[in-house]
């Protein structure tokens, strides 16, 4: 019996065996597969894949570096960072990089990074010598194709720089808000703090006065003569209440526009607006104005087909800039071409959007900041509403100022996209032509009224401004206001006159302009351009001109960033650095390290950047 019964089992295993040889061969290969044995793919050591380094960027901020090989990623919310022994010293809130938002097999939907990225972390510290510290980070990572390493680990000893001053950081409360340390902290990153540490009422509070204060920059300033045309494109009477409801719907519309494009701007990283500063678009927009001022100087009629007058029931309104509909159309159409402007209070909202995930606040905080820049033009639109007279014949006068106004707006907008030279020609056709409609060109009759010597004299100013400005198109000029300035450099001999820059694309265009900085041991400062920034040009004419910040970036490498075409390069760059649009000054030491603290965003004055220059490159120049 015992022989049988060893003999069936022996037959048993006999018949399992090929069938255990395979599932235990099928276990093998499939974890060969795993280490990267075989024909499968290899994959690289934590090490190779995730390059880690840090210093010490400066007394109060360290530089975590992370250079991650094609094919890899790291995850952001793995990032921890901690001071092991550094008495006195606390660790503020880093200041993350935008990501991508992946969805991982692993960890479900999370934001990642694909390629190298620099995390500044501020310290906080008191006035002391160098200071020897032991920083621990953790991290974890896993290739493009689905195998992820175990979190990592590294321990680093760092020596802080002397700290003259004290140097403090956000609380731990301030998740990962990108906030600088001390007096070094931005004005785009007080209001990231304001947003985290203060209450609601109070930051809705601040964003509105931030709004008004906005409000008359150039940046909204041709909005005026828009809402002017919805206003007296009435025809008939501009009874108060109608005036204010058409400048609410208008300001509601653009308030709701700037909101929206900037929640998608802060959640995504690319700026809604400057998609649409492109050619196609403001040639269109530019032809729409030209199309409104034509109406307004009585050449034509500018009225909707009476069917669809009758089904939308427009009470006693013909004219198309008149209606609520197209207030509301004027106002989105208003937001997203005629005033793309990134100021330090808007990039504030959107960098709190883009590192806190919060588009409830940050929304409610750009729908405020957006009312504050239209109160002007609510107390615009109601008191033209009070004060314009009935209908009559006034409005043979007005219209055609508002239809002046309107293809000076049409000018404006067609700068972004024309040479200089052509839009100089252009403003001197606008200005001439409204001074042979003054009577520049007219003979007083004998015992006219004062009035009309006053348009007289006027249209004669208007005549040699134009002819000034031909001149000044024919000598490359590109500034109406100084339209001689090219040619009196020219007779006096060609002396270039402001900042020359170094134009460059992408972040491979930046990298390789620092490394050539670095070599030549030289500071840099980086501009941020587009021709469609209004308040680029405004710098460019007024700040970049000035004798002393000329000369106070001898020795400086002056760089600009051109991302008027908005492509994939352009919006990489900013990505890398967090910037909504331009304008923007960033500056780097001589190790082509960015001066953290220190960057400039929106309009600056020259009184402005020579201070911020003193501050940000000091005796690096």
């Amino acid at each position: 019996m015992l022989r049988l019964r060893n003999l069936a089992l022996f037959l048993l295993f006999s018949m399992c065996l090929p069938v255990a040889q395979a599932g235990i061969l099928d276990s093998l290969s499939s974890f060969g597969d795993r280490i990267g044995s075989g024909t499968a793919k290899t994959f690289l050591p934590p090490d190779q894949a995730f390059i880690f380094t840090a210093d010490a960027q400066d007394a109060g901020t360290l530089m975590l570096h992370w250079q991650i090989v094609d094919g890899y990623h790291l995850y952001k919310n793995k990032f921890q960072f901690e001071l092991l022994q550094a008495d006195g010293v606390k660790l503020g809130p880093a200041r993350f990089p935008q990501g991508r938002m992946i969805e991982d097999e692993s960890f479900g939907r999370l934001e990642s990074y694909f390629e190298d990225i620099d995390i500044p972390v501020p310290l906080e510290r008191q006035p002391g010598g160098r200071l020897p510290i032991h920083l621990q980070v953790g991290y974890q990572g896993c290739a493009d194709d689905g195998f992820c390493y175990p979190p990592i680990k590294k321990t680093i000893d760092l020596v802080l720089p002397e700290a003259m001053a004290v140097t403090s950081a956000a609380g731990p409360d301030a998740g990962s808000s990108p906030v600088s340390s001390g007096s070094d902290m931005q004005e785009q990153d007080r209001f990231v703090q304001a947003l985290i540490n203060n209450g609601l009422a109070a930051n809705l509070g601040m964003m509105f006065v931030a709004g008004l204060l906005l409000a008359f920059t150039p940046c909204v300033f041709p909005m005026v003569p828009i809402l002017s045309a919805i206003i007296v494109g009435q025809g008939t009477t501009v009874r108060p209440r109608r005036a204010f409801v058409l400048t609410l719907i208008y300001v509601l519309a653009m308030a709701l526009t700037y909101t929206i494009a900037g929640i998608l701007a802060g959640v995504f990283g690319q700026s809604v607006q400057a998609a649409f500063q492109n050619p196609w678009i403001l040639g269109a927009f530019s032809l729409l104005f030209i199309a409104l001022a034509l109406s307004m100087f009585g050449i034509y009629e500018l009225q909707m087909p009476s069917a669809i007058q009758q089904r939308l029931n427009v009470m006693s309104q013909k004219q198309a800039t008149g209606t609520y509909v197209g207030s509301a159309v004027m106002g989105f159409l208003s937001a997203l071409i005629v005033g793309p402007c990134v100021a330090a209070p808007m990039a504030g909202v959107l960098l709190y959007i883009s590192t806190q995930g919060d588009a409830v606040i940050g929304g409610l905080s750009l729908f405020v900041l957006s009312l504050g820049m239209g109160l002007p033009l609510l107390i615009f639109g109601v008191s033209a509403g009070r004060l314009l007279p009935k209908a009559g014949a006034w409005m043979h006068v007005i219209r055609p100022i508002f239809g002046v106004m309107m293809l000076g707006v049409s000018i404006w907008m067609l700068e972004r996209i024309l040479p200089f030279a052509v839009t100089m020609f252009l403003w001197a056709c606008l200005i001439i032509g409204s001074a042979v409609y003054l009577g520049a060109l007219e003979r007083l009759p004998d015992g006219c009224s004062p009035w009309k010597k006053l348009w007289k004299a006027t249209g004669v100013v208007l005549l040699m401004w134009g002819a000034m400005l031909i001149i000044g198109a024919g000598s490359g000029g590109n500034d109406p206001f100084s339209p001689l300035s090219a040619f009196a450099q020219r007779q006096g001999g060609g002396i270039e006159t402001g900042l020359q820059f170094k134009r460059f694309s992408g972040l491979s265009g930046l990298e390789r302009e620092l490394q050539v900085a670095r070599d030549r041991g030289q500071a840099v400062m980086v501009d941020f351009y587009a021709d469609w920034c209004v308040d680029c040009r405004r710098m460019e004419a007024n700040t970049f001109s000035d004798p002393v910040i000329v000369s106070g970036l001898s020795g400086v490498r002056l760089l600009q960033a051109d991302v008027t075409a908005n492509d994939a390069d352009d919006q990489a760059l900013l990505k890398r650095y967090q910037l909504f649009g331009p304008p923007a000054i960033l500056f780097f030491d001589r190790s082509g390290n960015e001066v953290t603290g220190r960057r400039l965003i929106g309009y600056q004055s020259a009184d402005e950047l020579r201070g911020a220059i003193k501050l940000a490159l000091g005796d690096a120049k």
